[in-house]
């Protein structure tokens, strides 16, 4: 917008005498992305053998072997060990596709096509991460979801439908340790346990009266630094792609979850990334496919939590 001038100056920026140009910025404005974790708390190691989509991934699993006990002289009863495969279904796939008129982009101050391509791809990441954290939740094993979890205990509040848990600033260091209670009870190994929280949940962790940087596995306290890390061996995710419903019981409850990193099996790939030359426009169109797959491969490493800001 140009500057008013004083009585009798001339105006040489208004729409008819264009003296003055218009300015674009150098770069586009910043945009802010949800964050995605998906490939951060599973497994990927197999993400290298995918090629297309429809293709599977045969996972070879270790047999349970049976120890006895033994008397001298006893005759060995042999156990002809076996061991069923688990397969990874790479059955998913999500593209993009746009064009950019030959005009816009030799005229342009910045390169459309860069620009546009970045968006695609973290577009990509969190149409990926929304499809993943929003199923896996219902492959938890049984005794880690509802409000009678635990494998030995079978007390261990999770939440249900209609009865969602509400976690408070000064209930949600007890909600976070009672995931690392569940993994215990189900053998989970201590290393690699993560879990995907929502905004909010960071909000009462800052809140509550977490002030022992010990309890973060950090030197400087949480207070201090705002970063929430580590708490009771468990790496916190902040998500915003986690499942949101209605519950019944009125309250708005996320299904937040809990991960041995082994537990989730994910693996993508992009097989597709073309620029064309469309007969029909002055233009090139850009495209890409991405095919991916994900399976919980062990539920007793996989929690649902149920649960809602109180």
């Amino acid at each position: 917008m140009s500057v008013d001038p004083t009585g009798g100056y001339p105006q040489y920026a208004d729409s008819t005498i264009n003296y003055i140009p218009q300015l674009f910025a150098p770069s586009t404005l910043v945009k802010y992305y949800a964050k995605s974790c998906v490939a951060a708390v599973s497994n990927t190691k197999y993400e290298g053998v995918i090629k297309n989509h429809g293709d599977k991934v045969t996972i070879r699993t270790r047999p349970d072997i049976t120890v006895s006990a033994y008397k001298k002289g006893q005759k060995l009863d042999r156990q002809v060990a076996s061991s069923a495969p688990v397969v990874l279904n790479i059955d998913q796939a999500q593209y993009y596709d746009f064009v950019i008129d030959d005009v816009d982009e030799k005229q342009a101050d910045i390169v459309l096509s860069s620009e546009f391509t970045d968006d695609a791809a973290e577009q990509m990441r969190i149409k990926i991460d929304r499809d993943v954290l929003g199923a896996i939740y219902s492959d938890a094993d049984a005794s880690n979801a509802g409000a009678t979890a635990g494998k030995i205990s079978a007390n261990l509040n999770l939440g249900a439908t209609g009865t969602p848990l509400a976690v408070t600033k000064n209930n949600v260091i007890e909600v976070l340790t009672l995931l690392s209670l569940v993994w215990d009870e189900q053998n989970v190994p201590d290393n690699d346990r993560n879990a995907v929280i929502p905004a909010w949940f960071r909000y009462l962790i800052m809140n509550s009266d977490l002030k022992n940087a010990s309890i973060m596995g950090e030197n400087p306290s949480i207070l201090r630094n705002g970063r929430v890390g580590e708490i009771d061996g468990i790496t916190l995710y902040k998500s915003n792609l986690l499942s949101v419903v209605a519950d019944s019981g009125g309250q708005n409850a996320t299904h937040a979850i809990g991960l041995q990193k082994e537990a989730l099996t994910f693996a993508a790939q992009l097989v597709k990334n073309r620029v064309l030359q469309p007969p029909d426009i002055f233009g090139w169109e850009y495209s890409g496919l991405y095919v991916y797959g994900r399976k919980v491969v062990k539920a007793a490493g996989c929690i649902h939590l149920y649960c809602y800001k109180g």
